[in-house]
């Protein structure tokens, strides 16, 4: 009998995972380890994510698996394009999961231009570049797993979100262009949309609102970013190759009610 987990399994891949130090990054590049994959850590250099960063890796290590940690400001000019650099010349990529983002919540009224700048800079400018100089090589060599982690914002946004919302409904339109230009080439795009997911970026807004939201919920809770794991390695995998183009919520049941 053939194994049915052959098509999950993903030895001799490298996967980068950007801000992959904690949460729902670090839950993510801990599942793909653990399917085989050697893993690119992210993150954005501070003293703080230098220790989340390293800990990953140790963890990955420690599970018979192989990791590097990489550090890289989305905010700075050209961050993309030097992370590509750093993690290929560490080993050629397979799999892109960018989960890397920042919201600064406010008012619309009151966004600010170096606010703006900033969400824009990091959720889109570097989302470009990686995509830029790994997703041509990948297609080269006729096998390749792109996957933005977008959110429920895309189509409920939050009215304090107007500029994160929007970076992410950016980000999946990017998926369906780049669905529809590598399909042939043995890459697919595809965009994983939590929905309210317990982190440490909105646990003081789920103090406030999670009683909320959770009566919006048909699971009943919020997530937790191991939710996102099994959807993640479906679409990294061969299990979910004929999977292109896709926005798959991981919600609860959230946007269907």
């Amino acid at each position: 009998m053939s194994d049915p987990f052959a098509p999950f399994r993903l030895t001799g891949r490298t996967a980068l995972v950007t801000g992959a130090r904690r949460e729902i990054g670090r839950a993510i590049a801990l599942g793909l380890a653990g399917a085989g994959a050697r893993l690119a850590i992210h993150h954005a250099g501070t003293t703080e994510e230098v220790a989340d960063a390293d800990a990953v890796v140790q963890e990955i290590r420690a599970m018979g698996g192989d990791a590097a940690a990489f550090s890289q400001d989305f905010a700075r000019d050209d961050a993309g394009h030097h992370l590509a650099a750093a993690v290929t010349a560490w080993a050629p990529v397979d799999i892109l999961v960018l989960n890397a983002s920042i919201e600064l919540p406010e008012d619309f009224r009151t966004i600010t231009r170096e606010h703006f700048d900033r969400q824009i800079a990091v959720n889109l400018r570097t989302t470009m570049e990686l995509l830029q100089n790994l997703v041509p090589s990948m297609a080269g060599r006729g096998w390749g797993r792109v996957v933005t982690i977008g959110s429920v914002q895309q189509e409920r946004p939050h009215p304090a979100m107007l500029v994160y919302a929007g970076t992410k409904a950016a980000q999946h339109n990017w998926v369906l262009s780049l669905a529809r230009q590598f399909g042939a080439q043995g890459v697919t795009a595809n965009n994983l949309a939590p929905g309210a997911i317990l982190t440490a970026r909105n646990r003081a807004q789920m103090a406030v609102e999670g009683e909320t939201i959770t009566r919006g919920i048909p699971a009943g809770r919020l997530g937790t970013p191991d939710d996102l794991v099994g959807a993640a390695l479906l679409l990294c995998s061969d299990a979910g190759r004929y999977i292109n183009g896709v926005n798959l919520f991981v919600d609860g049941g959230r946007t269907a009610v």
